[in-house]
Parts: structure tokens; C-alpha cells; sequence
């Protein structure tokens, strides 16, 4: 498949898709008159890149585990070094302590919201304006 279609079925644009081949992520054919070409393995290996630059790794950790990348979203290590362990200890203990500052976030939006939606009930019941403040959060 050329780079279009591919940008479709994954919903990733053709700049990134070509970023991606730079930073040696997939690797498409070239065909005669020198178009990319793109497999059918691609679809599921951009989603697979896609989903741990999510998560938050950078492009040299996701260069060094692609090719550990068995099955679509399957992660398998027969021979990890030691080294690619303590990198990928020390990203786990960063995505957790994002997950904790996200799950803040959104737990302080959520009692926004609430307080807002409570208010603004209030204010449609007894015809008043609604003052709401943002809790405060550590």
C-alpha cells in the first residue's frame, strides 16, 4: 500500500509516517519509480509505535524494542541485556508517576465539573447566578 492509504488506516499523517522510516521505526520497499510501499505488517506496527510514544517513550527506546515486537501489541524479550532493562525499569517508573500526575488532573476536572453541573442545577431551580471556584489540589 502507498503512503496515503496507510496514513488512513492508521490515522497517522504522511509527515510522521515518513518520521518514522527516518528514525528507522518501519521500513517500507521502494518500488521501481520509487514510491513507498507499505505491507500489510505496517498498519499494526504503526499502531504498535503510536501506542508507546503514548505512553511516553522517545524514539531511541521504541527503535531498540521494535524489533522484540512479535505480534501486534505483544512485547517479547528472549535476550534482553541488562542495560535495556534498566531503561525500560527507569521509563515504567516515569509512565507511573505520570499516571499519578494525570490521574490528579483528572480527578480535579472531574470535581470542577461536578461542582459546576451541582451549580448550575442550583441556579436553573432557583433562578440565581452560580460562583464556582476551582478545588485546589497538591
Amino acid at each position: 500500500m502507498r503512503i496515503g492509504e496507510l496514513s488512513e488506516r492508521t490515522g497517522t499523517s504522511r509527515r510522521l509516517l515518513r518520521y518514522y522510516e527516518e528514525q528507522g521505526l518501519i521500513a517500507p520497499t521502494r518500488s521501481a519509480n520509487g514510491y513507498r510501499d507499505y505491507d500489510e505488517a505496517n498498519v499494526d506496527r504503526v499502531a504498535q509505535i503510536r501506542g508507546l510514544l503514548d505512553s511516553g517513550l522517545p524514539t531511541r527506546i521504541i527503535k531498540q524494542i521494535l524489533p522484540c515486537l512479535n505480534q501486534p501489541r505483544v512485547i517479547h524479550f528472549s535476550d534482553a541485556t541488562p542495560e535495556m532493562l534498566a531503561t525500560l525499569e527507569s521509563e515504567l517508573d516515569r509512565m507511573t508517576r505520570r499516571i499519578r500526575c494525570l490521574t490528579r488532573n483528572r480527578d480535579a476536572i472531574a470535581e470542577y465539573l461536578a461542582a459546576v453541573r451541582t451549580d448550575e442545577g442550583r441556579e436553573a431551580d432557583d433562578g440565581h447566578e452560580a460562583v464556582v471556584g476551582i478545588p485546589a489540589r497538591a
